[in-house]
């Protein structure tokens, strides 16, 4: 029972990760013209200034947490995220914008390599897709939610007094990471001594990792398809935009609508994702990803097709829907999968990585390079900028699909010869 508690208080803790990390694309229409921001400035404000300091970050908080106390670790992170959360709300422009976002990042590293890190010391491995599903609920529930704060406070409290509250909470949440326990680690079974943090169990940890990586490409394909995923994903920032000012919505409604779709598909997702991926994992030859593999070719149609529809209609609608299930379904086989494939030392460690590569480069290109896409389309008189930009960015992401194949098809050889190599090499 304890397991599924700390796994209940972590997704909470997730979910207020993404809604406070979702809070600038969800108040987009009311913060884009209040600080005056071209769509390339707003791009960059949404990945650069959180990313690069999120993702540089996490890679050392990775291997951070696969040596101290965890729990502390999450507490810290949290109260850090949301002291900035609150002084973003603060902004009077582009930089002063800017500056909170770097150590928001900073903060936020923490959470996610640590707490996969707790669940897999926590859970059986073939529970780890119902957990890492379960865990990853936060992630589109928490966008929904934090559209639904736009949506239903954005006029009367205004996106400011939003940024405050939303602060203060992550602060109450914070502190109360500290009643919880670390779990013991399933590695001590068979080490005399646990890791501590010095050069020299760090470069060891680095070492497995960078071993891991060259010798399984199943683990290298899942990592490529999420990168690529995850351009579509930065893209999204601009969705809020396209359905205000392509699509004629108005700012609050459509902000609560899409909210509520995301929170209820997304949540669809997670957990139909996390159950039906442990079950395909169980009783075929192919890991997880495979069934990400036959999702996204199915769904991919629609996902095109309905940003070229009447606005309103029920395909419409459907196509949006589809989005956030597809969300829901990507983190928990995704992030069981590369933390199933390394020994136990690096669990945290490769989360990280695996991380660092979703948003530095993914996200980055998506919601940076859409903006300055854009910009250009803009300038060269196209009449729905937002949504060409969408389309080509979803047409790019198309080259996950054969990842989640190859990944799929070669997990369970490359967690064999794995298992052999490192067990060779104690």
């Amino acid at each position: 029972m304890n397991a599924y508690r700390l796994l209940v208080f972590l997704t909470l803790l997730n979910l207020l990760n993404f809604v406070d990390r979702q809070l600038i694309a969800s108040f987009s229409n009311f913060i884009v013209p209040d600080l005056g921001l071209t769509n390339a400035q707003y791009g960059f404000l949404t990945t650069i200034p959180f990313i690069i300091f999120y993702s540089v970050a996490g890679l050392f908080m990775g291997v951070l947490a696969d040596m101290v106390n965890r729990p502390k670790l999450i507490a810290f992170g949290v109260v850090i995220w949301s002291i900035f959360t609150a002084l973003t709300g603060a902004a009077k422009g582009f930089v002063s914008m800017a500056l909170p976002r770097m150590f928001i990042g900073v903060g936020e590293s923490i959470l996610t390599p640590t707490s996969m890190s707790l669940l897999s010391d926590s859970f059986p491995s073939k529970k780890m897709g119902f957990a890492a599903g379960f865990y990853y609920m936060g992630v589109p529930i928490g966008v929904g939610v934090s559209l639904l704060i736009a949506g239903y406070l954005g006029e009367s409290l205004g996106w400011r007094k939003c940024f405050y509250l939303l602060g203060a909470l992550g602060l109450i949440l914070g502190l109360c990471a500290l009643f919880f326990k670390d779990r013991p680690r399933k590695r001590s079974q068979n080490t005399e001594t646990p890791q501590t943090l010095s050069k020299e169990s760090t470069a060891k940890i680095i070492k497995t990792l960078f071993k891991a990586l060259s010798n399984s490409s199943a683990l290298r394909f899942t990592i490529i398809a999420g990168v690529f995923y995850h351009i579509v994903l930065g893209a999204a920032g601009f969705e809020q935009l396209w359905l205000v000012q392509e699509r004629g919505f108005d700012r609050s409604e459509i902000a609560q609508t899409v909210g509520w779709i995301g929170v209820f598909a997304g949540l669809s997702g997670n957990l139909i994702g996390g159950i039906l991926s442990d079950w395909w994992q169980e009783n075929t030859n192919q890991g997880r990803p495979m069934f990400l593999f036959w999702l996204a070719l199915i769904t991919l149609p629609i996902g095109i097709y309905y940003r070229f529809v009447e606005p309103g209609t029920l395909i419409f609608w459907v196509g949006i829907a589809i989005g956030y299930f597809q969300l829901g379904c990507f983190f928990g086989p995704t992030f069981s999968t590369v933390q199933e494939l390394v020994p136990e030392n690096i669990k945290a460690t490769v989360v990280s990585f695996y991380i660092l590569t979703l948003n530095l480069i993914g996200l980055t290109i998506g919601a940076w390079g859409g903006g300055l896409l854009a910009d250009m389309l803009e300038a060269a008189n196209y009449n729905e900028p937002y949504t060409i930009m969408l389309v080509v960015f979803s047409i790019i992401s198309v080259v996950s699909i054969p990842c989640y194949y190859l990944a799929g098809k070669k997990y369970h050889e490359d967690k064999s010869k794995l298992e052999t190599i490192f067990s060779e090499g104690q």
